[in-house]
């Protein structure tokens, strides 16, 4: 009977070692997103980590929440390690940056851009309203003669 108190002992023993030699160290990582004009949060964000390899590679896993009314989100259990972050919100410019986890807590203020104008190698075009379609008397007739 001790013998077996002994085992179950040692064995526990020995799977709290392992479970303890097998936990990375994780952060709790708060991101603060407002707009860069005039400094309000945004509400509803989405704000992706996505893990980045050695190589700089994007990785396959990635983490994903929203900003609540403050223009804040957590994530916490983040392994430490480099992330691409990466925030979408309507009606303004998507950002991207990598950061560098490396501590328990972490806080990253993100300033989200207004839409820029796009760019075109087709130059600068004025629009102009498409003409109202004609009525079918007005369209000329093929005047052509088969052949």
């Amino acid at each position: 009977m001790k013998r077996s108190i002994a085992t179950l002992i040692t064995l526990l023993l020995c799977a709290t070692l392992f479970a303890a030699a097998d936990d990375k160290p994780s952060s709790q990582v708060t991101v603060t997103v407002v707009r860069e004009s005039n400094g309000r949060p945004v509400r509803n964000a989405s704000v992706i980590f996505h893990t980045v390899n050695k190589e700089g590679r994007q990785g396959k896993d990635a983490y994903q929440t929203k900003t609540g009314p403050d223009g804040s989100a957590s994530l916490s259990g983040l392994d430490y390690g480099k992330y691409r972050v990466q925030v979408i919100a309507q009606h303004l410019q998507t950002f991207g940056e990598d950061f560098e986890i490396a501590q328990p807590e972490k806080t990253i203020e993100i300033k989200l851009k207004n839409p820029q104008g796009q760019f075109s190698v087709y130059g600068d075009r004025s629009t102009s309203t498409p003409s109202a379609p004609q009525s079918p008397s007005a369209t000329p007739k093929d005047n052509t003669q088969p052949h």
